[in-house]
């Protein structure tokens, strides 16, 4: 699966380590940045630059790093097209997947250990949207604000 990866300086560490995991697992993996660490990094930057990308490229998933995860998820939001969800655990993370059908997961590397997220990105990739039709009628209201 084609994933785009986005961090400023707080998440940059955990999009390192999980780029390696993607990578391994055979995924491909497009790295939108930031490429170092900087702490004057801005994540509107990063969020948005994955959007764009998930938005162009139908199948495909982002993932976002930052330290407590919000700042990433509204920016990413603002592109049409984009459901991003901010996630804690796998099980939010599964639920983003079947009942949303999240194509783009905010991690908050403040809050989660690089386990747990390793964790909660192989539900996200895996998970398929459940298609029931009061989760379709809800995205459906979604796409048209």
């Amino acid at each position: 699966m084609k994933v785009f990866l986005g961090a400023d300086h707080g998440g940059y560490k955990m999009k390192e380590t999980l780029k390696g995991v993607l990578v391994n697992e055979g995924h491909e993996v497009v790295d939108l940045g930031n490429q170092q660490l900087d702490e004057n990094d801005d994540y509107v930057d990063f969020a948005q630059w994955v959007a764009m990308g998930v938005v162009a490229a139908p199948g495909s998933r982002g993932i976002l790093f930052c330290r407590n995860g919000m700042g990433m998820s509204i920016v990413a939001n603002r592109i049409k097209g984009v459901r991003c969800g901010l996630a804690f655990n796998a099980e939010t993370t599964r639920r983003g997947r079947t009942d949303d059908d999240i194509n783009i997961l905010s991690l908050p590397a403040d809050f989660i250990d690089e386990t747990l997220a390793e964790e909660m990105v192989k539900v996200f990739l895996s998970e398929k949207f459940d298609g029931e039709e009061r989760y379709v009628r809800r995205i459906n209201k979604i796409d048209k604000l």
